[in-house]
């Protein structure tokens, strides 16, 4: 498995579907090599957005992400992709993931022993790709002398990961890992050492979520990115990575803000100093710099995200590949 290119393009689901063709196209005008899709519960169907992504494009890739085997069994997960596979010969990516867990809990999901699943998640799906008959006995899963109808494909398995556990389980049983937005430079670092423990593969690919937003000026970034970051920074989960960045944060203020949607106080919170640990935004000189931070941190592909219109992610894919 190879990904050529250092650039590709998150996109969350949240606007009309109608958009997808319009993002996909402005993603491969610019030089994304690798769309990703969220898959987020209660928003749209990221498989119907890839298929329509695919469509619209000519050599974009595509990667579902992250699909949980909480919320879709895998056998589901590998139909999906190798269906896609079919279609769009060496353009997809199956990324694999526990969810949300906010968006679990809404669909009365509890992710209990979630590397066990995760493990037997990616076994299920690879060795359904590889087109034989297969026999699986899992902790979690269970392939009872079943065939995929469309197997014999090599589809990249990328697992998203933050904590010691899934991230080892990434290094050593998936082709590739991808780490959540919001994450500082120093934890980025943190995670991949902890992966490179475990990879024996060297074509093992390493990704990292980056919101970025290019201002025409040095006015502060947009509020929208300020929310996104709140989001994800008021989960316990990233109190390690909140220090490691090294900025003040106050996440009982910020869980309880976003609780109430009280946005200007999340943007508050989220003030220049956590922006500037957890983000690239700015001037596009600094995002340019701040990417590349990213980039020797040691991510093969910076992810970028936040940008939904044609023009911004045009704006901002185009400045940032003009550094290479």
């Amino acid at each position: 498995m190879v990904f050529m290119s250092e650039l590709g393009l998150a996109i969350d689901g949240f606007t009309p579907a109608k958009d997808i063709r319009a993002q996909a196209r402005a993603a491969e005008d610019s030089g994304a090599e690798i769309l990703w899709i969220a898959t987020h519960l209660f928003q749209r169907d990221s498989v119907t957005l890839a298929a329509t992504a695919l469509a619209a494009t000519t050599n974009l890739r595509v990667a579902l992400m992250a699909i949980s085997p909480f919320a879709m069994h895998p056998v589901h997960a590998a139909m999906s992709a190798a269906t896609l596979e079919e279609l769009y010969p060496d353009r997809v990516v199956l990324c694999l993931g526990v969810g949300s867990p906010s968006d679990l809990r809404g669909a009365g999901i509890a992710p209990v022993k979630a590397v066990a699943t995760m493990r037997d998640a990616i076994k299920v799906c690879r060795s359904l790709f590889g087109g034989k008959t297969v026999e699986y006995q899992g902790e979690i899963f269970q392939i009872k002398g079943r065939r995929l109808a469309n197997g014999g494909q090599n589809i990249p398995i990328v697992l998203a990961a933050s904590g010691p556990k899934m991230l080892k389980l990434a290094g050593s049983d998936a082709d590739g890992v991808i780490i959540s937005g919001a994450t500082s430079v120093p934890f980025v670092r943190h995670c991949l050492e902890i992966v490179n423990s475990s990879v024996p593969d060297t074509n093992f690919r390493r990704f990292g979520i980056v919101y970025t937003d290019i201002e025409s000026d040095s006015e502060t970034p947009r509020g929208t990115v300020r929310r996104t970051i709140g989001l994800f920074l008021r989960g316990a989960h990233h109190t390690e990575n909140i220090r490691m960045g090294g900025a003040e944060l106050d996440q009982d203020s910020l869980t309880d803000a976003v609780a109430r949607e009280e946005w200007g106080r999340v943007e508050t919170l989220i003030n220049q100093t956590v922006l500037d640990r957890h983000a690239a935004c700015g001037e596009a000189g600094n995002v340019r710099s701040r990417i590349q931070e990213y980039h020797v941190a040691g991510l093969d592909q910076v992810v970028v995200a936040g940008a939904n219109e044609p023009q911004r992610i045009n704006t901002i894919l185009t400045s940032l590949h003009a550094q290479r």
